[in-house]
């Protein structure tokens, strides 16, 4: 048995045995997620718990002062941010902007499939945020979250970590990226809702991580999932179904017509939404 397919066959068995480590959430994610589904929480408590976090506050200051949140007076504190974001959304946007810290790697070859990662991830996120706004803009509904819909899309391909995480004790596989790009292929979704099992996230979560990619699967609603497709689409992460998604999006609603995504609407919405994580 070659290599490549020794190190598939333990993915597959630690996988069907749930014995394959998941990443767990960054430690100050899970502070600020847990503070926030404390029903007495404040602001001011919550400023705090983020406080201690002086990467997690200045990136916070600076999602406040963003185009999303829609205001032009600038915010210079963390009790400022709080207040602006307000703590309905601060859950997730605290998660979001700690997700970065687990795209790293010792290794410094899996340390660049970490990075390339990451930076597709965050295309996939600037599409779909930028492809909710339009669709609320036009729609007028407001059935969608900004925040929920970032968090959704940076989950959407979660389950690649472990597989590369497991592959770092294997590095003889990357002469071979096929392999790699395979193996995420084929294990990453259902490693993905494993992932969101454990982090106790919503069902709505389980379902992007495990079938964004699955065009089988088209939900009677519309729902995050169309969104992170046509971000995923936009990205270049399924360009051999790229037109089956835009289809599938403006017959579902989501845009209007391809001529919508090329705009300088939709480009000044995308380039403000990776701004948020430069």
């Amino acid at each position: 048995m070659s290599t490549q397919n020794a190190l598939l066959t333990i993915l597959v068995e630690k996988i069907k045995n749930d014995t394959l480590v998941l990443p767990t959430l960054p430690a100050v994610a899970l502070k600020v997620r847990k503070a926030a589904d404390d029903p007495d929480i404040n602001l001011q408590d919550m400023g705090e718990v983020i406080g201690q976090d002086p990467s997690l506050s200045a990136r916070m200051i600076k999602i406040s002062n963003s185009a999303y949140m829609g205001r032009a007076v600038k915010v210079t504190s963390i009790s400022q941010a709080v207040t602006r974001i307000g703590l309905r959304q601060i859950k997730n946007i605290a998660t979001a902007l700690a997700m970065e810290q687990l795209f790293v790697s010792k290794n410094e070859l899996v340390g660049e499939y970490m990075k390339k990662e990451w930076a597709n991830t965050v295309d996939v996120v600037a599409n779909s945020m930028a492809a909710l706004q339009m669709y609320t803009a036009r729609t007028k509904k407001r059935d969608f979250t900004i925040d929920t819909m970032t968090l959704m899309a940076l989950i959407h391909s979660i389950g690649v970590l472990p597989i590369l995480t497991e592959a770092e004790r294997h590095t003889e596989v990357f002469a071979s990226p096929s392999f790699l790009n395979d193996a995420i292929d084929k294990l990453a979704p259902k490693v993905g809702g494993s992932i969101m099992r454990s982090w106790e996230f919503g069902e709505d979560f389980v379902v992007v991580a495990e079938r964004w990619h699955d065009l089988a699967y088209i939900p009677e609603k519309l729902g995050y999932i169309d969104f992170v497709r046509v971000g995923a689409a936009l990205a270049g992460q399924i360009n051999s179904k790229k037109d089956a998604v835009l289809n599938l999006a403006i017959q579902r609603g989501v845009v209007e017509d391809v001529n919508s995504l090329l705009s300088d609407d939709f480009a000044e919405m995308r380039a403000a939404a990776k701004q948020i994580f430069a």
